[in-house]
């Protein structure tokens, strides 16, 4: 995810680019998997990021946030109220919280990006539809992510879908093209207005990334320049896939 800037180009992926995707969003769909089976109370964020780096390594795969413009970690963890980019060590999770583990993976020179939310141990009953709201947004947007559409019904789905369920959208924040860089054009946004936007065409790669929050949609930054919250400390969920345009249904190409 990254915050709205200009677009430049837009890259179209061959299929042996793409076949490398594939492949590395494989390995990062095994590597949350991995990750979400040791959630639970008494585990810390540093020690959820220490399987990701093993089960990489494993996989012959590299993370890609490790470093990213700083970034001290190998994958997010964002809990609660942490929107995004929240940075592992040693908070310890308890029943009731909710965790984003977002995961990017680069193989090969390429990369993979991809995010789940999941409750730790029993969860409230409002926690869990803010969970099902932000996977349904997601699930949307891949299903408006069709060769001929605009970018902007990607956008329109993911926002009516969100806010049909009484849940707002996070604006600051958005998808992104995906490939040799983990961060590419078009921006894709979790609002728009179908119609608009960029025409998709096959072989277009991107990472479709709602973030709804229980409350209002804006946002701050913490302390540590890299983690952003809720503006008003309600809860905010993450959900995120890569995609590849084709000539009929998208591809998810993060998914075992």
């Amino acid at each position: 995810m990254q915050p709205i800037r200009e677009e430049i180009g837009i890259i179209v992926k061959s299929a042996q680019e793409i076949a490398v995707m594939r492949e590395a969003g494989r390995i990062l769909a095994a590597v949350i998997a991995a990750l979400v089976k040791e959630v639970r109370p008494g585990v810390t964020t540093g020690e959820l990021d220490s399987v990701a780096v093993r089960e990489l390594k494993k996989r012959g795969a590299v993370a890609s946030f490790k470093g990213y413009r700083g970034f001290p970690a190998s994958i997010c963890t964002s809990v609660n109220e942490e929107v995004v980019h929240g940075i592992p060590g040693g908070r310890v999770l308890k029943a009731g919280d909710i965790i984003s583990l977002d995961v990017g993976a680069m193989l090969n020179g390429f990369h993979a990006d991809a995010a789940v939310t999941l409750g730790v141990g029993t969860i409230s009953a409002d926690a869990q539809k803010l969970i099902a709201a932000t996977k349904g947004a997601l699930e949307a947007g891949i299903a408006a992510a069709r060769n001929g559409a605009r970018l902007g019904d990607v956008s329109a789905a993911i926002q009516a879908y969100a806010e049909s369920r009484n849940f707002s959208v996070v604006r600051e924040y958005v998808g992104h093209g995906i490939g040799r860089d983990l961060h590419e054009d078009p921006q894709v946004p979790n609002f728009g207005i179908a119609g608009e936007g960029i025409l998709l065409k096959k072989g277009m790669t991107m990472a479709l990334e709602p973030m709804l929050n229980a409350g209002v949609w804006r946002t701050r930054l913490a302390d540590n320049k890299w983690t952003v919250l809720t503006a008003d400390g309600k809860l905010s969920a993450h959900f995120e896939h890569t995609i590849a345009i084709t000539e009929s249904v998208p591809e998810i190409l993060t998914m075992l």
